[in-house]
């Protein structure tokens, strides 16, 4: 897998305005936000993308949505609601290749979404 900006916001070596760490989990606000709170949650091991997870990652996606979850319930909108979205590959969306979790709250969320 190539180094992402991802991988360089693990190791400390871009900034970020992160807002919640566990020991396998970062999470950071996007620069180009689709919502009042739109926050990133990556694993700090990085998959490329939702197709190169296998049975032993399934830990590990379970922490990111759990991380997800806490945040909310943290950040006082959980009861209110939050959607949690996983773009994969180029026609899903995805433009960072490492898995990513996208937490986007503060609004009503529509779908399809806009």
């Amino acid at each position: 897998m190539s180094d992402t900006i991802f991988s360089k916001i693990v190791r400390r070596e871009i900034p970020a305005d992160i807002v919640y760490e566990n020991d396998d989990v970062l999470a950071f606000r996007d620069l180009n936000p689709q919502a009042p709170v739109h926050v990133l949650f990556i694993p700090k091991r990085a998959v490329a993308t939702l197709n190169d997870a296998i049975a032993t990652d399934a830990e590990l996606l379970g922490k990111l949505l759990l991380a997800s979850a806490e945040y909310a319930r943290q950040q006082g909108f959980a009861e209110q609601g939050y959607r949690t979205v996983i773009n994969c590959n180029d026609d899903g969306g995805q433009t960072v290749f490492h898995l990513h979790v996208h937490l986007l709250a503060g609004r009503r969320m529509t779908w399809p979404p806009g």
